[in-house]
């Protein structure tokens, strides 16, 4: 059997300062962008690899949530706490570089970290965590 990861969702709070970071400064292909009212659900993978994609999605939009959860969601939201997800690079120094000069939100600058793994994270423009590793 096996069992890959096709989707993870990530919320966004603005669709072109998504596609700023996910598309221009990490360099992700645009697989759909996809529109209703107005709101935006923007899907986006590395290149060459089109089984693995993040759903860049508008945040607190289920129809089942209460008014206090869409508030709360958007309140972890805004402080960073909300959602986060690991990507992996052979050249973690040179992304590194490559996303700073952007001027992307740095939270760690690379470290080898004592678990064995060198790693950096930034903030993308909602406030998810991104983590990178170098890949062996």
């Amino acid at each position: 059997m096996d069992i890959t990861i096709h989707y993870a969702f990530l919320p966004h709070t603005d669709a072109e300062a998504a596609l700023g970071f996910y598309r221009d400064a990490l360099g992700f292909e645009v697989r759909e962008d996809v529109g209703y009212q107005d709101m935006r659900w923007i899907t986006v993978g590395p290149a060459g690899k089109p089984d693995t994609s993040i759903v860049l999605h508008p945040p607190a939009v289920d129809p089942g949530i209460t008014d206090d959860e869409r508030s709360t969601i958007l309140e972890l939201i805004a402080k960073g706490t909300y959602a986060a997800i690991t990507l992996a690079s052979d050249d973690l120094d040179g992304l590194f570089e490559r996303l700073e000069a952007t001027g992307a939100d740095v939270v760690q600058e690379p470290t080898d970290q004592d678990y064995g793994v060198r790693d950096c994270a930034f903030r993308d423009p909602a406030g998810n965590l991104v983590r990178i590793n170098q890949l062996p």
